[in-house]
């Protein structure tokens, strides 16, 4: 039995609820060691590693690409599984012809279109990366003209998949890409850069301010490139959405939370004190949403700055917030890539997910405080997080003991809440 298509969040009841929850691994760290075992030499196994669209994506396009992989459970998260690859030193065992290159479905994953179109470069054949619509319309051309700069022929008519790259294998050169429309571009060039002797200049980037580049690069440090055990810690994005649960019920805490400070968003308990004004560069990442979302219960003012990167994401998420937040009553104001927004009572509204998992998993917190809070194609949070709802229905102390019902108002538990 699959989630409904329409589904409704109860509030919670007001005593505090002493919720200890855990969370998946982490999609971020997990996508990149993936891409990081199969370059190394030799086995690599990945335990806590996310099992979700976006990580199952990966991993089938490696095994496309001919690295052997294989999954176990996780006794310890449902939402995880054990990885192990059989790394291959940098060596891409498949590959197609100019003719007839081989296909690889991305589906919406920016990780997987970005970190893919630079490691195929290594290979010796053609590969074809296309994915769902949304993706087709996300930025690719710094990165595509990066690989350009460094002697490979990526063909595409727009700089946006799908495109078909021509892999080389290793040769010394050198590139300079620009992080302002996406860090996975240059996520994607570092990760492959020692195997393909590539010098990657990341154009004179504050790295203060590129959190997820500089995760990449600290991940890369202790990374067992000889083969070995790498443990994924914990998603802080989808922990937000627990976390967040405090400003308004008290207590929730998420288990095991990263210390490693790899992870932006796991400096989202800190900002539950909402101050006046919340910055996407500096201060939070993905996670920045939930706050967003929340802002309104909080009594004051707040503005989130500098949100251009959300434009251009799993849907354009500021027009998005922006849009449903309306519905609910909120009071949100857009100038340029800052939303602003006052304090006021809100109301439940049908939301529109809009594909984004994100989308869905912000608005069902909400829905633990607001009355009404009915979401469409609910289903789509098991991009990152499959198991989302079932967490948030889970009795105390490993959920919040959550209420959710479908649109006849039947109460909905155990498999009924599953995304597939």
């Amino acid at each position: 039995m699959a989630l409904p298509d329409l589904i409704e969040i109860t509030p919670l009841n007001p005593a505090p609820l002493e919720a200890k929850v855990t969370m998946p691994g982490s999609k971020s760290i997990t996508n990149r060691a993936l891409v990081l075992a199969a370059l190394a030499d030799g086995e690599v196994e990945l335990t806590g590693a996310l099992w979700s669209e976006d990580t199952r994506i990966m991993v089938d396009a490696l095994k496309t690409l001919g690295f052997e992989i294989t999954v176990r459970t996780d006794a310890t998260e449902v939402g995880n599984r054990v990885i192990t690859v059989k790394g291959l030193g940098g060596r891409i065992p498949n590959g197609g012809t100019t003719e007839a290159p081989l296909e690889i479905h991305v589906g919406n994953a920016g990780t997987a279109a970005r970190f893919l179109a630079a490691m195929v470069c290594l290979g010796d054949g053609a590969v074809r990366l296309h994915g769902v619509e949304r993706m087709h319309e996300r930025p690719q051309k710094e990165l595509f003209r990066a690989l350009r700069r460094l002697g490979y022929q990526v063909d595409s008519h727009n700089d946006k998949l799908p495109v078909t790259i021509h892999g080389g294998g290793p040769r010394e050169a050198s590139c300079t890409v620009s992080l302002k429309a996406s860090s996975q571009f240059a996520t994607a060039l570092l990760q492959a850069a020692p195997r393909g002797q590539w010098y990657v200049d990341l154009a004179g980037a504050n790295l203060d301010e590129a959190p997820y580049v500089r995760m990449t690069q600290e991940m890369m440090t202790a990374f067992p490139h000889g083969g070995g055990t790498f443990a994924i810690e914990p998603d802080a994005s989808s922990g937000s959405f627990f976390w967040g649960i405090n400003l308004f019920q008290e207590t929730v805490e998420v288990a095991n939370w990263p210390l490693t400070g790899w992870q932006i968003d796991a400096q989202f308990p800190r900002f539950l004190s909402m101050p006046a004004e919340i910055s996407r560069a500096t201060d939070l990442g993905d996670s920045i949403m939930t706050a967003i979302v929340l802002a309104p219960l909080v009594g004051r003012p707040i503005s989130f700055t500098e949100l251009g990167r959300l434009r251009v994401q799993e849907c354009e998420r500021v027009q998005a917030l922006r849009t449903e937040l309306t519905k609910c009553g909120a009071t949100v104001t857009e100038a340029g890539d800052t939303l602003h927004l006052e304090p006021g009572e809100l109301h439940g509204a049908e939301i529109e997910t809009y594909r984004d998992h994100r989308m869905a998993m912000c608005f069902a917190t909400l829905g633990l405080k607001v009355p009404g809070m009915k979401l469409r194609d609910p289903a789509c949070v098991k991009k990152t997080f499959p198991n989302f709802f079932q967490k948030l229905a889970a009795a105390t102390p490993e959920g919040v003991g959550a209420i959710i019902r479908d649109a006849d108002g039947k109460t909905l538990t155990g498999d009924a809440l599953n995304t597939e």
